[in-house]
């Protein structure tokens, strides 16, 4: 049996500073307990997700396919707040300077997370100082397409004929600085070519002019292109992801069509403000994985053109490091400036 503990003596010499000093550490202790303990009592009130895009758009749409589950899993409602505009710029500065607590996240797209800081002279925020990741939620790929008058149908022999004839061709895109134009950007210059770039107001009326003859060429998303792929009404050169669509498996990756390293994809996911308890973020990434994983969910994301891509909150740290990086270096290259 042990030998009985005789109570400590204070000792004489303790300070008023010191005594102070040990209360603040007590309670320091007392707090990190408490963010220990976060996910028992988190969620108390509903959660507000700041969705740096209009109502109706892919990253839009996918998200609330989340939310029935999410409000199920998290016991509390959870808000879509859409809040776009500056390339996401606006919404996720109200994100960065949220409190820390767990109540108000943003859903962010490579544009805010990554490219914006290399395309704005001034950003509000600071992606790596002012927001933490929570989870990844999804990936577009998207897909260089062309009219069908157009005589080369490879993406050699396209790139091919621009390299003939510099800046004779045009490509459409969805806009200046969304992932659609970064990608025809990497595309020109990985081909070592010369295109007229042609921006439009979203990949919907990109995909038109196309399909109309207005321009020849252009990188679109899935939605706004697919059912004119498959009726033969646009030529598909091939997909920017690393992988072939399931719903267009017979049309090549950038890479296996003549451009090796090519890897364009949009995507998007869920922040936090910096400082939000770890314990939090690992409680919301459980449940959005969650419902990533629902075979439902991810048939019906499917054939919105829309990959589920679950993973840890580091490892969505550790990619949108390297989009940052990736994205810089195309910008500095292309020269491209939103103000």
């Amino acid at each position: 049996m042990p030998q009985e503990l005789k109570p400590l003596r204070p000792l004489a010499g303790l300070t008023r500073r010191r005594a102070l000093t040990a209360m603040t550490a007590a309670g320091l202790s007392a707090a990190g307990l408490a963010r220990a303990q976060a996910p028992a009592e988190y969620p108390t009130k509903p959660i507000r997700v700041v969705v740096t895009f209009p109502p109706g758009g892919s990253a839009d749409a996918v998200f609330r396919l989340l939310v029935p589950r999410l409000n199920e899993k998290l016991g509390q409602p959870v808000i879509v707040d859409n809040r776009p505009g500056a390339g996401g710029n606006v919404g996720m500065s109200l994100v960065a300077k949220a409190p820390n607590d767990g109540y108000t996240l943003g859903l962010g797209a490579a544009g805010a997370l990554s490219a914006n800081v290399s395309l704005y002279e001034q950003m509000p925020f600071d992606t790596a100082r002012d927001l933490k990741p929570v989870a990844m939620v999804a990936g577009i790929p998207f897909v260089l397409v062309g009219h069908p008058s157009m005589e080369p149908r490879t993406l050699k022999a396209l790139i091919e004929r621009a390299r003939s004839a510099p800046g004779k061709l045009s490509i459409a895109h969805g806009g200046n600085g969304t992932a659609m134009h970064l990608s025809a950007a990497l595309f020109t210059q990985m081909a070592g070519i010369k295109l007229v770039e042609v921006a439009y107001r979203g990949s919907g009326p990109a995909a038109m002019d196309t399909l109309g003859g207005q321009v020849p060429l252009a990188i679109v998303d899935l939605p706004s292109s697919l059912q004119q792929i498959q009726a033969g009404k646009l030529i598909a050169y091939a997909v920017t992801g690393t992988q072939r669509l399931p719903t267009l498996p017979d049309v090549p990756t950038m890479a296996e069509a003549g451009l090796p390293g090519y890897d364009s994809t949009g995507w998007f996911g869920i922040v936090a403000p910096a400082g939000t308890p770890d314990a939090i973020v690992s409680r919301l990434n459980a449940e959005i994985n969650g419902a990533l994983k629902d075979d439902a969910t991810r048939a019906t994301m499917a054939t919105m053109g829309v990959e589920a891509a679950p993973g840890t909150s580091s490892q969505f740290a550790s990619y949108i490091a390297s989009e940052t990086t990736k994205w810089a270096g195309v910008i500095r290259t292309a020269r491209i400036k939103l103000d």
